[in-house]
């Protein structure tokens, strides 16, 4: 059994470690900023905030989540990809906009886990 569960969270592992792995080169950057061409930060820092997006909907996927479950996943997906466009694009006339969704993905995420929405499984239950 311990084989088929590493074989099924191979993927989701593989994405998590290459996400942070992105973070090198950002945070190499913030110590030596005159290494990088200009303009890199705006790649750099996009360049995670995509990585775990995609990251956490394959975790979620490979999980076999509800519907519920997984769309809330997505949210959470939605708000960094949306955060890594304001990263990636910060002189773009929708930059304020894509910030703005961003937080307002984030904000919704947080609110609906306070509420407790979507319920556990053993919560949907009782």
């Amino acid at each position: 059994m311990a084989t088929g569960f590493r074989r099924h969270f191979a993927w989701p592992a593989v994405l998590g470690v290459a996400t942070l792995l992105t973070l090198a080169p950002l945070l190499t950057w913030d110590v030596a900023p005159d290494l990088f061409p200009p303009r890199a930060h705006d790649v750099l820092s996009a360049v995670p905030l995509t990585a775990v997006a995609v990251a956490y909907l394959v975790y979620q996927g490979v999980r076999r989540v509800s519907v519920l479950e997984f769309a809330k996943a997505l949210l959470s997906a939605i708000a960094f990809l949306f955060w890594a466009l304001n990263q990636f694009l910060p002189d773009d006339p929708r930059a304020t906009l894509f910030n703005d969704i961003a937080v307002a993905a984030f904000v919704v995420d947080v609110v609906l886990v306070i509420f407790g929405w979507p319920p556990a499984p053993e919560e949907a239950s009782a």
